[in-house]
């Protein structure tokens, strides 16, 4: 069974059982400024969890397109990937445990047609220490349903516990389901060390809120948020036993053969990296992200410049990811039309990318040359890594060419210092998994709404947001502009913001047709597809009558009622954020 199939067999299932279908949100997470992408489904559905009505009832599913980058290392095995699509189902606040686990079982064993005998499952153990009981619930419903006792384990936090990302917020056990892909038969036991177990599927319970004082409290909307790697179970379905070798992946594979003239049989790792990276960066470019030196541009240059050197090592020495994208564009060209909407600023970026880099190899080379040492200590090849671009492997063909020495032991403790140094500012980053609703923040969430009218109104241009990230102390809001901002534009953007607030105007939210919402003018900040029926923000005198509007904007919450809570605007700084994007800070005083 095919990756489209699949994708189409799961929202059909859903839908047949009350579940509306959403598109997948942008790449760009829109109410979660602490993430640079989207990671999971829930991110596009942080203000429902939150217990806000979505327009389109209490059962959703989609496939969600995603952006992990916390396990770039291990891209290249049999199941890790940059890029990968989750199906995913949720409750907000309506069937729970029971139904979750029967849809899910149901879906597997008769949707799919996996045979129980190659599944196993998990459940949280409980926590003592927090008042946690054990998820017998979970684990009795699966044992209802034929699942032996042996095939269900009682696991940790770390395994079966989801949330909160930040230090509060909602949170709960999750039950996850595993495949076996070793030799048959599958052991009677189900060993949660054994790596034959394959997870292909959680379902997460939020049942719990975490406050201030570090207790678990019962969450009076009590959701369900379920995952599936669409990826990971194309692979299971197809017989492979890695995710690389479906129809997802083969066709750039291939198109590597070519280029390289090597065999994928005998360069499995390159070859992934490659194409993994490649399709992560043509999703990310396809957002209007481009390359730069921090976030989510840093990211996206990373993931290119890391295809380029395994490029390299397989001895491609000319350009060669703009060619390789087609391949991206062939395979999801009826599923995302986005790509081949943004085709041209994809191809482009890649192009200009990937010769940009070029020319740091050759300085990364110049540097190795002044070696003179016999051996090249772990900081040096660290160096070569970090500010050149160099793979270890490359320092180590290298280093063997010209009979010198390597010492990859401190190599690699450097190593593990910078990718904990990664981790604890992605940590950082991702510091609340659901969006931060303090009133603060949700003034300065509404004050970007008059932001973007004001660039709009003074620039006399469509201006468009490409990304924000808003926290109750200031504003960052990056828009497509080519150049800067004189002194007295972004004197006039305070002006006509202050002049809005002072009037007090009313904020408006109302539920209606996407098509309507365009019709009447409101502004789609970002590139994503939309469901059927949106909600519109309108910031106006006279709601009723239509007068004095000052904006009119897809969005979900959280929103002030009126302006005047607001307070002075001010903005504190106005500088370029990448190619094409210009970024403002400002804050609200008083």
């Amino acid at each position: 069974m095919q990756a489209n199939e699949i994708r189409t067999k799961y929202l059909k299932f859903f839908e047949e059982k009350g579940h509306k279908v959403i598109p997948s949100g942008s790449l760009v997470p829109q109410n979660d400024p602490s993430v640079l992408f989207t990671t999971a489904g829930m991110h596009p559905l942080v203000p429902y969890l939150l217990g806000e009505k979505h327009p389109l009832g209490k059962r959703l599913c989609n496939s969600q397109k995603c952006i992990r980058t916390g396990d770039i290392d291990d891209v290249g095995d049999k199941t890790h990937l940059t890029f990968f699509e989750m199906l995913g189902n949720w409750s907000l606040g309506d069937y729970f445990k029971k139904e979750a686990i029967e849809w899910s079982f149901e879906f597997l064993t008769k949707g799919l047609g996996l045979p129980l005998e190659k599944l196993s499952f998990s459940v949280f153990e409980g926590e003592v220490e927090n008042n946690i009981p054990k998820d017998n619930e979970a684990a009795e419903i699966w044992q209802g349903l034929g699942v032996k006792k042996e095939r269900i384990a009682y696991l940790s936090r770390e395994d079966n516990w989801w949330g909160p990302a930040g230090t509060t917020g909602p949170c709960g056990p999750d039950t996850e389901m595993f495949y076996w892909t070793g030799p048959n038969p599958a052991p009677t036991v189900y060993e949660p060390t054994d790596k034959n177990w394959v997870e292909i599927w959680n379902d997460v319970f939020m049942q719990y809120n975490k406050n201030k004082q570090g207790e678990y409290e019962p969450l009076s909307q009590q959701n369900v948020d379920t995952g599936m790697g669409l990826e990971r179970i194309a692979a299971i379905l197809q017989g492979q036993d890695n995710v690389y070798e479906t129809e997802l992946f083969t066709h750039i594979i291939e198109k590597i053969e070519e280029i390289s003239d090597k065999k994928y049989s005998e360069n499995e790792k390159p070859f992934r990296i490659i194409a993994d990276h490649l399709k992560a960066s043509v999703f990310i470019l396809a957002e209007g992200v481009a390359p730069s030196n921090t976030e989510r541009g840093y990211v996206l240059r990373r993931l290119i410049r890391r295809a380029v050197r395994y490029g390299k090592i397989l001895g491609i020495d000319h350009p060669f990811l703009k060619v390789l994208s087609l391949k991206v564009f062939e395979i999801y060209q009826d599923v995302y039309p986005e790509l081949e909407g943004n085709k041209d600023f994809i191809l482009n970026e890649l192009q200009k990318e990937e010769e940009a880099f070029d020319k740091t190899i050759e300085r990364g080379l110049k540097e190795f040359a002044k070696i003179e040492e016999k051996q090249i200590s772990g900081g040096k090849a660290f160096l070569l890594y970090q500010s050149y671009g160099f793979p270890i492997e490359m320092t180590q063909e290298l280093a063997k060419e010209k009979g010198l020495e390597l010492d990859l032991v401190k190599f690699k403790e450097e190593l593990a210092k910078h990718q904990d140094l990664s981790r604890t500012a992605t940590a950082g980053q991702f510091k609340a998994g659901l969006a931060d609703h303090s009133e603060q923040t949700t003034k300065y969430h509404t004050a970007t709404h008059l932001l973007l009218a004001g660039l709009r109104h003074v620039l006399k241009q469509p201006i468009e947001q490409r990304g924000s990230n808003i926290t109750a102390q200031r504003i960052r809001f990056d828009f497509g502009f080519e150049r800067k901002l004189v002194l007295e534009e972004i004197r006039q953007v305070e002006d006509w913001v202050n002049q809005r607030i002072a009037e007090g105007l009313g904020v408006q939210c109302e539920e209606m047709p996407l098509e309507k919402a365009i019709e009447k003018g409101a502004i789609a900040s970002f590139r994503e597809k939309y469901p059927e029926v949106v909600k519109v923000y309108t910031i106006c005198q006279d709601y009723e009558q239509g007068k004095g509007l000052a904006s009119c904007e897809i969005c979900s919450g959280p929103h002030i009622k009126n302006t005047r809570e607001l307070g002075r605007f001010k903005i504190i700084k106005e500088e370029s954020s990448s190619s094409g994007v210009r970024r403002v800070k400002a804050v609200l005083q008083g």
